[in-house]
């Protein structure tokens, strides 16, 4: 296997940091030169400095929307007539498996959307009644109709969105990007969560064998409300600055006399600059946090201060601030349960319709913000939003106590993320689901799929990306992954 950014470039050959024009002038000439492609610059400093990717990006950094839980593709994005007119019919699913109807020897009975859909913008986009304010973003948005997964689990599906695997520990996709291009502002880290998910915990946004510096930074916890959301210990309640910077220089000065001895240098320069971005972090990062700068504007805008829209409001916006900052992976969760006890956000096994109807009000407004806030700013060119949760959910009714229910089971077969932004076709659907939203038959994306196109809009073979651990080289997309170029404008 070719190796490149592997653990030999980690060692040998750090990132030198530099601007973003001097980045758009080294890009221009690496589209010239392919023979210098993936190559990290040759100077050792800050281990998250900029680097330059395998080739010319279409992305400079991802914002990723995690709906926790499993929003229902048939009643979200995926219309499907011929569902809507066998609503009530008992169906053999042949092959297909439901969890629970096996579990209670229940017949399957086909459920329609509650929800009215329509067709949005120029591009005629399919919607649901449950974003209306997305719906005004429909020729903004590349839906992929056939994504696919494997697990039933929430945890499960959750780890393995996030990393690529669920039977293994093994890096985050954020950690991964991080790891490869480094960020565009050495003050802050390169890789932030916003109130991380539950399912999976630290896994989601870990670095596992990637050198630590690369791992997420939590902003708040999975129960926290973003209005209290804080980094942990930013804040130093018995030294002022001045002391800090005095006691930092003379460990400092400790490391050098350290690394002048050590055999490998490098390492040791990793942590010696870790210590100096939390330093800089405590300065720059609650600058970024504070959104008291905010035009009142813009805080309407993102729904900061309705009690639906105000939690998911300041995430989104937190994820502008930091994405206008230079941080190069943005990633935010949804969780409904802080603000109203017993709907564990997009996990609707019963009453479906209120309760999906609930999330997507707490959703709809904040993301529809987000993508006109990153337009009115000229980032959204540059920006690569990505959107959904770990699966979807059936086009049958989940039984209760052998039963009709009124919710949906899980369904990692065939399910709905869009991204917009970043390099991707605005206003175009790909792939598809059959006539019922079962399964991915057209164009299928599995998540190894997505990982790779991503990778690929921010400028990385996901087949190069890699580090050299236990005697093999890994990479995200583990020994899978195809790029799906029909998504790229």
């Amino acid at each position: 296997m070719k190796e490149s950014f592997s653990r030999r470039d980690f060692l040998n050959r750090s990132a030198c940091g530099f601007g973003s024009l001097a980045l758009s002038a080294l890009l221009a000439e690496q589209a010239k030169a392919s023979a210098g492609a993936g190559k990290l610059a040759s100077n050792p400093a800050h281990p998250l400095a900029a680097r330059l990717p395998h080739f010319p990006a279409r992305a400079k950094r991802v914002i990723f929307l995690f709906m926790r839980g499993g929003p229902s593709q048939v009643d979200t994005f995926d219309y499907k007539p011929a569902l809507q007119q066998a609503d009530g019919k008992t169906k053999q699913l042949k092959g297909f498996e439901l969890q629970q109807a096996i579990r209670e020897k229940v017949p399957n009975v086909l459920m329609g959307s509650p929800f009215q859909f329509a067709q949005h913008g120029k591009s005629g986009m399919w919607m649901s009644e449950l974003f209306p304010h997305l719906a005004r973003h429909a020729d903004d948005l590349c839906m992929i109709k056939s994504m696919h997964t494997d697990g039933f689990d929430h945890g499960q599906a959750t780890v393995r969105f996030h990393t690529g695997v669920d039977t293994d520990v093994r890096p985050s996709m954020g950690s991964w990007l991080a790891y490869g291009l480094g960020t565009e502002n050495e003050s802050l880290p390169a890789f932030v969560t916003i109130c991380p998910s539950m399912f999976g915990g630290a896994r989601n946004y870990g670095s596992a064998f990637l050198p630590a510096i690369y791992q997420g930074t939590p902003i708040g916890g999975a129960d926290a409300l973003a209005a209290g959301a804080e980094i942990s210990n930013l804040k130093n309640k018995h030294m002022s600055s001045k002391l800090q910077r005095q006691q930092l220089g003379f460990i400092q000065k400790l490391n050098r006399d350290h690394q002048r001895r050590a055999p490998v240098t490098n390492q040791l320069e990793g942590l010696i600059q870790s210590f100096e971005l939390a330093f800089k972090m405590q300065a720059e990062a609650p600058l970024v946090m504070d959104i008291k700068s905010e035009s009142q504007r813009t805080l309407d805008m993102y729904g900061i201060g309705k009690e639906s829209t105000d939690d998911f409001g300041r995430q989104c916006l937190l994820a502008r601030r930091f994405a206008e900052s230079g941080v190069r992976f943005i990633q935010t969760s949804h969780a409904m349960h802080k603000q109203k006890p017993g709907i564990l956000d997009w996990d609707q096994h019963e009453e479906l319709e209120k309760n999906h109807r609930e999330n997507a009000m707490g959703v709809d407004q904040p993301v529809a913000a987000l993508l006109t806030d990153l337009k009115e700013r000229g980032l959204l060119d540059e920006t690569l939003v990505v959107w959904g949760g770990e699966f979807g959910r059936t086009p049958t009714v989940q039984p209760v106590k052998g039963k009709v229910g009124t919710g949906r089971d899980h369904n990692p077969h065939g399910f709905t993320v869009w991204m917009a932004g970043g390099g991707v076709k605005p206003g175009y659907v790909y792939g598809a689901t059959d006539e019922l939203g079962i399964r991915a038959e057209k164009d299928k994306m599995h998540i190894h799929d997505l990982h790779a196109t991503i990778l690929h809009l921010m400028g990385l073979d996901h087949e190069k990306l890699t580090f050299r651990h236990g005697g093999r080289d890994f990479r995200l997309t583990d020994i899978a992954g195809n790029v799906a170029f029909d998504v790229m404008a």
